[in-house]
């Protein structure tokens, strides 16, 4: 089916203002002032972008699209990822990963689990590896992994500074993060390497290391949950100076985790990136979907487990744009252009003619998400789903 967007300010992530976006299938036609379109065999859909945002669809790229957790025994294992849960959060690309469990979950759980999700109509990807050193693959190598399989773009997470991780050596994390860029290169993708971040004393030590000791360019890591405390984040700025990206985790509650951890939220770690005068491709940030994290009632008494989930990546945009005054385009570069980007995603992060047709509409005043559009399909309609996963109830 045709689509047609009339009379939608277009951010691509970029305001380039007012248009009429053309959807032919899967993909963005033609973005025009005006675009007049007389197909009599054809039925046209159109869709009145009055009063409308219109972005490129989410990219969330680190997410246990399989479940997560299970720190605290097997009862604290997370459930997999449903559709809606991705879709009513605007998300239209998901990177999935493994965790801490590399045994009970492993990568052929995983892949199966992106192949559902592209079949229910979101883009899926993966990454090899949990956080242990070396780590688990599909077929037993894994530049072997990344060339042989198309949805693996690179290797993670992998733990480092943590005590979960399994305290690899610096040759041991370098030999894998060699070889996963090598691959990378055969294969044209990416080649990254996602690096779980802890609270360990190391912080970024292995890959400072990397950069000043060998060959390895600095863009082939991506080091997440950088905002976890503050002494991590300063480090992490340094780090971004030196050319590197940094990934910064949401919260659905950034207050707790800002007064009880110490952590750094989205919207202020972006304002110190550009008062810093850092580069606005190098960062980007993610939800930590499915993982586990504690709750607290308003005496900070603890209540249960909770789960990351991708809403919070709206969440830190409207913080962004109304709590410190950072201009749209730029918040939006983190969850759209700069994944594409950096992840190697052909296609996708951009409104532009010829990518793929991942688009949100979001209320010009609230930011609040009213339709996405993933591939082509409207998955959102009215700010209610109306796609469903195949084992979600229809309500």
């Amino acid at each position: 089916m045709i689509k047609i967007i009339r009379n939608v300010k277009v951010y691509t992530p970029e305001n380039i203002g007012k248009k009429d976006v053309l959807i032919l299938g899967d993909k963005i036609a033609s973005i025009e002032d005006k675009i007049d379109i007389k197909i009599s065999s054809m039925e046209v859909e159109e869709i009145n972008g009055e009063d409308k945002i219109l972005t490129p669809g989410f990219i969330d790229c680190h997410v246990h699209i399989l479940g997560g957790g299970g720190e605290g025994g097997f009862k604290t294992r997370t459930p997999e990822i449903n559709l809606t849960t991705l879709t009513t959060a605007g998300v239209t690309t998901v990177v999935g990963t493994l965790g801490t469990d590399g045994v009970c979950r492993d990568i052929e759980s995983l892949l199966a689990k992106a192949r559902g999700l592209e079949e229910e109509g979101v883009t899926s990807y993966i990454y090899t590896g949990s956080y242990q050193v070396p780590t688990p693959t599909l077929t037993g190598d894994i530049m072997k992994d990344i060339m042989s399989i198309d949805k693996i773009i690179g290797a993670g997470e992998i733990a480092l500074s943590d005590h979960r991780s399994s305290q690899p050596t610096f040759e041991e994390f370098i030999r894998l993060a060699a070889n996963v860029r090598v691959a990378g290169m055969l294969s044209g993708k990416a080649g990254i390497i996602n690096i779980h971040m802890g609270d360990g004393k190391k912080n970024l030590d292995y890959l400072n290391r990397a950069v000043d000791e060998t060959e390895l360019p600095i863009t082939q890591f991506l080091p997440t949950h950088c905002g976890r405390n503050k002494e991590l984040f300063e480090e992490s700025i340094k780090y971004m100076k030196r050319g590197g990206y940094c990934d910064f985790t949401g919260a659905d509650d950034p207050d707790l985790w800002e007064r009880e951890y110490g952590e750094v939220r989205i919207s202020k770690a972006i304002k110190r990136i550009i008062e810093e005068n850092i580069s606005l491709d190098n960062f980007t940030f993610t939800s930590d979907g499915q993982g586990s994290f504690p709750m607290f009632n308003e005496k900070n008494e603890y209540i249960g487990l909770g789960m990351g989930k991708s809403s919070c990546l709206l969440e830190a945009i409207k913080e962004c744009v109304f709590k410190e005054d950072i201009p749209l385009e730029i918040a939006l570069r983190g969850v759209t252009s700069n994944p594409a980007r950096i992840l190697s995603l052909t296609n996708k992060g951009n409104i532009k003619k010829g990518f793929d047709a991942d688009i949100n509409l979001l209320d010009e005043e609230t930011l609040d998400i009213d339709t996405v559009i993933a591939k082509g399909r409207i998955m959102l309609r009215d700010k209610l789903p109306i796609v469903f996963g195949t084992f979600e109830e229809n309500k």
